[in-house]
């Protein structure tokens, strides 16, 4: 009961986007550490953690008894947002998979995700994905952050839904299209992580275009999207770049 729930420092920052007296859904909720870590320091706080297979949801009951938190936190078994009805939570939280898979939950139950006020998505690859979600739904992306931990690199991205506040993207398409790979706000803070990231990301881009390019059938298409996205990169990371946004 007294022992406190520890939690990576990608959950810590989601957890840091709840506000108090949140009311959220965990979905694949990875033992339901994230729920307790949240409920133990903040009384007035609850939570659902979804699980869609069997084991996953006895983990998660585990610890909920645990930490004694079964009048605040409901384990429930079910596909995605499934284990929850339109309009039961004020926040969404899909952690700890690839963003086409988070889209997937997000769209395949999209009145349920409509009627959160709030979403954290924690993709471990292919952020652009959910930011081009919550733009196509009406979220506005209102912050993000980039982390390296033990050699890996997450992006955490929060969205509003009812707000007020003005979308972070360009009216350009061409500097949208950058910003929804890069992230708006991650551009403009450029941290160790997200050099790293996108240093990374050019040794591999460079790497697939010569492969393609050495193909008996050259998808001369793909590899302009390729090289377009390899310029944005590295003028990202050029500081003496040239800032032009319109390719």
């Amino acid at each position: 009961m007294n022992q406190n729930v520890t939690l990576s420092n990608r959950l810590k920052i989601v957890a840091e986007y709840l506000p108090q007296g949140a009311h959220f859904a965990d979905i694949g909720s990875d033992h339901a550490y994230l729920p307790a870590y949240v409920c133990q320091r903040d009384k007035t706080a609850s939570a659902i953690a979804g699980e869609v297979n069997q084991g996953p949801l006895d983990s998660a009951k585990k610890t909920i008894r645990f930490h004694q938190l079964e009048e605040r936190i409901d384990a429930r078994l079910g596909d995605g947002l499934s284990v929850i009805n339109e309009g039961e939570v004020k926040q969404i939280v899909i952690a700890g998979m690839g963003g086409g898979l988070i889209t997937s939950i997000l769209e395949n139950h999209a009145p349920i995700a409509k009627s959160a006020e709030r979403i954290i998505a924690q993709p471990n690859v292919d952020a652009r994905a959910v930011r081009r979600w919550f733009d196509q739904n009406d979220f506005i992306l209102r912050a993000e952050e980039i982390v390296d931990e033990q050699g890996h690199i997450y992006e955490v991205l929060v969205a509003d839904r009812y707000t007020e506040a003005s979308s972070p993207y360009s009216d350009n398409e061409l500097k949208k299209g950058r910003q929804l790979l890069l992230g708006p706000y991650l551009m403009k803070e450029k941290n160790a992580a997200f050099i790293k990231k996108w240093s990374q990301e050019i040794m591999n881009i460079e790497r697939i275009i010569l492969q393609m390019q050495q193909a008996k059938q050259i998808n001369h298409e793909k590899i302009a999207d390729f090289q377009t996205e390899l310029y944005w990169m590295k003028e990202e990371l050029d500081h003496e770049g040239t800032n032009d946004e319109t390719r």
